[in-house]
């Protein structure tokens, strides 16, 4: 499958992110042309050639009516919108409206609104605020809306089938924002890079952004080890600041042939709950985002029988579904495990036969291939043919 790996062993920033995924683009030029037409307020984005330590890659500057503007931390002012460095600073209301305007497909404003949601609900958290009364200060500037859009764009046109990431170097020390001077992580950063695997060395500063925290938690299915991939491209996105270190965040784009994870097991024993209410937990769980939800027969104290209730999930959606269990369901406690999980590499397509169309998934890896017919396209074909699911079923191993 199509994977791309994100190695951010300088942490990340949205514009160093969208530097290095446009290293990967076919046209860079072309592209960034295409986001300096979308409609974003006065902005233009600049790439450009930058070395650092004898690396060549891009830098991205966006201009601001002509003025550079820098990522830094995200800060909340409850009040106002202007402070006394004169720019202005957006609401979080303001910032969605503007996004939805924009000339871009359905899938980036989806995206894009999504990153900016974990970013609000970050600063909701850490200043005790509904996000409706959310203002931020550099996070909220347009430099940001055209990274966080712009790397949305890019990785609709790179379209890759996994997206994995290293664990995310964070920096150390203190760092200095519109609400004084921060721990590193700043506060906001740490709360969106919760159950993100991270680490400090002894660089001093921020490496990693709030933009660059949520775009990762926003794209990224696993972070860990680079899997066994065959490259294709590799690109080099340039941060501003000089370091000990390459300050890039670096990308690899490739082939994988099947691809590993560590998913999280959540279990629970349950006794005193209708089979209609299980089921609902169960689907509702499933349609939030669940990899499987299953159930098993157990006995338990005093000879009752009941239920093991159990779902697996994605680690950075752990925290979701363990609470969706405790409302939806009348345990009062849940058992974690870390499972390692092998998946095949999986597509879909179709296949035309004399009795209509009918979706074929296929997956394969590890020597292995198979395929499977969609149930319901195989069953609406014989109903409107008036045959067996068995003469669909045979007609489609002809073709195969």
């Amino acid at each position: 499958m199509k994977t791309l790996f994100f190695e951010c062993n300088m942490g990340a920033a949205g514009d160093m992110i969208m530097a290095a995924l446009l290293e990967l683009h076919d046209n860079p030029h072309a592209f960034i042309e295409n986001l300096n037409d979308i409609g974003i307020p006065g902005v233009k984005v600049v790439a450009s050639p930058s070395v650092k330590q004898g690396i060549s890659g891009t830098h991205i500057k966006v201009f601001i009516n002509g003025k550079e503007e820098v990522e830094d931390v995200s800060g909340y002012e409850h009040d106002s919108h202007e402070h006394g460095d004169g720019h202005s600073h957006g609401a979080y209301k303001d910032i969605t409206q503007m996004i939805r305007s924009l000339g871009v497909s359905d899938t980036v404003k989806k995206n894009a609104l999504g990153i900016y949601r974990l970013i609000a609900d970050a600063e909701s958290h850490v200043h005790g605020v509904p996000v409706n009364q959310i203002h931020f200060h550099e996070v909220g500037e347009m430099d940001a809306v055209a990274d966080i859009v712009g790397v949305c764009m890019l990785m609709e046109e790179l379209a890759p089938d996994l997206v994995l990431s290293s664990p995310v170097n964070v920096g150390s020390g203190q760092v200095r924002c519109a609400h004084g001077i921060l721990p590193v992580p700043a506060p906001a950063t740490a709360n969106i890079l919760r159950d993100v695997p991270i680490y400090s060395n002894n660089i001093q500063g921020e490496l990693c952004t709030p933009t660059g925290a949520a775009i990762l938690k926003y794209f990224v299915k696993s972070f860990g080890s680079m899997p066994v991939m065959a490259i294709s491209e590799v690109g080099y996105g340039m941060g501003k600041k000089d370091f000990s270190s390459v300050n890039c965040v670096r990308t690899f784009i490739g082939r994988t042939g099947s691809s590993t994870e560590d998913v999280t097991e959540l279990s629970c024993n349950l006794d005193d709950m209708t089979p209609e209410a299980v089921a609902f937990a169960q689907q509702l769980l499933l349609n939030e985002g669940a990899l499987d939800v299953y159930i098993s027969p157990i006995g338990m104290k005093k000879g009752r029988t009941g239920i093991l209730f159990t779902c697996m999930c994605q680690q950075n959606k752990r925290d979701k579904m363990l609470r969706l269990i405790f409302k939806h369901t009348t345990t009062l406690g849940v058992r974690e495990n870390i499972s390692r999980r092998y998946t095949l590499s999986r597509k879909s397509g179709e296949v035309h036969t004399k009795y209509g169309t009918v979706r074929v998934k296929t997956a394969q890896g590890y020597g292995v291939k198979k395929s499977k017919p969609e149930y319901e396209d195989v069953a609406n074909a014989a109903k409107e043919n008036e045959i067996s699911i068995q003469d669909v079923l045979n007609e489609l191993q002809k073709l195969s």
